[in-house]
């Protein structure tokens, strides 16, 4: 414990002083001051973010996480070379990553409805979508630690970071409107629920969307979801759900490390 925390440490402290995270802060404390003011109701401006976090948490996840790491690599390589466990020294890198873009996110998007006020239901939902881009960052910190380890090139890592992004982002959702659409004359509830489970961004969205009842909102996949896990039990298998794609991610990530010959 006493290694992972003192490369947590010093992950986290130069992580923060990166421009880049920042200046991601800033980003969504502008986006979240300029929706308040221009919507004048919170529960709108969040219904805007959500749009917002699901395509730029995941984004600045996996780009800045596969730079940063990828920039630490003599860093890694001088640690490993002491007396110290490589699972320790991995569970360091990846929370000394993690962690502070989760910072930058929740002061980011949490201070400017601080400073103008809300009621007691925005609060839930707000609460909901800082954890919604919690887990998102969690879970694509893991990706690109997982990149970075497996990627000896540092261009073949960024655009592996990217691709991954944009197939989750993009094109996921494309992939699956048209084997729906092929498809259509066969039962597909369970299929689909199993294609929404196999993204972690469908997950959070649908989740998200469950708190502001936007079931017209939430595509076929949502609705199915809401058919099937309406209430409590979406709840919880949207976060068990979302967990596994955290701790799947860090698993295939420690293993690589563990392996690999820096």
């Amino acid at each position: 414990m006493n290694t992972i925390f003192k490369v947590l440490k010093y992950q986290a402290r130069d992580a923060v002083r990166s421009r880049w995270l920042i200046g991601y802060a800033i980003f969504f404390g502008l986006v979240t001051e300029g929706l308040l003011r221009f919507s004048g109701d919170p529960a709108k401006t969040q219904l805007s973010l959500v749009s917002v976090v699901l395509f730029v948490v995941p984004l600045v996840a996996i780009v800045f996480g596969t730079v940063y790491l990828y920039n630490a690599r003599e860093f890694i390589e001088l640690i490993l070379a002491q007396p110290v466990r490589r699972r320790q020294t991995y569970t360091g890198l990846y929370l000394g990553l993690a962690l502070p873009m989760v910072l930058a996110f929740a002061v980011g998007l949490g201070f400017p409805f601080l400073l103008h006020g809300i009621d007691a239901p925005a609060w839930n939902t707000l609460v909901a979508l800082l954890l919604a881009g919690t887990v998102l960052t969690g879970a694509f910190s893991a990706i690109a630690t997982l990149i970075a380890v497996r990627c000896e090139d540092r261009l073949r890592g960024l655009g592996t970071a990217i691709a991954v992004w944009l197939m989750l982002t993009v094109v996921y959702d494309g992939l699956v409107l048209f084997i729906l659409a092929v498809m259509s004359d066969y039962p597909l509830e369970k299929a689909t629920l199993a294609m929404m489970m196999a993204n972690p961004i469908d997950i959070a969205r649908v989740a998200l969307l469950l708190r502001f009842d936007g079931a017209a909102m939430m595509g076929y996949t949502g609705a199915v979801f809401l058919k099937f896990f309406g209430g409590a039990w979406g709840a919880a298998i949207a976060i068990t759900a979302l967990m596994a794609w955290i701790a799947g991610p860090v698993a295939l990530g420690m293993r690589a490390f563990q392996r690999k010959d820096f």
